[in-house]
This record gives structure tokens, C-alpha cells and sequence, in this order.
């Protein structure tokens, strides 16, 4: 069963949300002026919210305390989320691609363990 979490619960993951999104706006903003920023700087602006993101979701899980299933289809979710960051701050190295790999490999697995149902939601 789905219950909201109170304010107590829900404010750590909704802060690193918002540090997540508010630079996702400041890589938007290296989109239209890159020339402001200093090098190597799209790099870390790529990764840190996907890292951010990733830590604030098994945050909010912990608060929910789900079910093991659950758990394991977040911790799944989170390290595709770290393997996309690391892929994004350090693309020169050839570890890059197979993490980038790794990182598809589990997003396609999660979307299709939604589809299939799995684990089985209770309402």
C-alpha cells in the first residue's frame, strides 16, 4: 500500500531533488553559454545531478520502507543512475563505456519490469 510520507521524511529527498534540478538549470545554462564556464565543467554539471538523483531516491525509499523487491528495483534504479554519472564525468576513460552500458542495460530492465508487473504493487 502507497502512503504519502509526512514532511519529516519527505524533506531530505525533496532537497536533494531540488539541488538535482537546480543544476540541471545551471547545465542548461552551459547549453546556451558555454563559453562562461570554466573546462571540464559540462562534465561534473552532467554527472552531479544524476548522482544527486539517485541518492535521493534511495533516500525517499528508505523512508517508505518497502518491501525487499522494492528495495531491490531501487538500489537497481540508483546504480543506473550512478553508472550514467560516472559515465558523464569521466567519458575519456574506457571504464566509461562499459558503465554507460551497464546503466542502459538496467534502465531497459526497470521499464520492463513495469510493464511486466513486477514486483507486484499492492493497492
Amino acid at each position: 500500500m502507497h502512503t504519502r510520507l509526512d514532511r519529516a521524511h519527505r524533506t531530505a529527498p525533496v532537497a536533494f531533488g531540488l539541488v538535482a534540478l537546480g543544476i540541471v538549470c545551471v547545465l542548461f545554462l552551459w547549453d546556451a553559454f558555454p563559453g562562461i564556464f570554466p573546462p571540464r565543467s559540462h562534465e561534473f554539471l552532467g554527472a552531479f545531478p544524476l548522482a544527486m538523483i539517485a541518492l535521493a531516491y534511495l533516500v525517499y525509499q528508505s523512508a517508505r520502507r518497502p518491501a525487499l523487491r522494492e528495495w531491490v528495483k531501487a538500489i537497481m534504479l540508483a546504480v543506473a543512475f550512478l553508472c550514467w554519472a560516472a559515465n558523464q564525468l569521466w567519458p575519456e576513460l574506457r571504464l566509461a563505456v562499459i558503465l554507460n552500458d551497464i546503466a542502459i542495460g538496467l534502465f531497459v530492465l526497470d521499464v520492463f519490469l513495469v510493464i511486466i508487473g513486477w514486483p507486484a504493487a499492492f493497492t
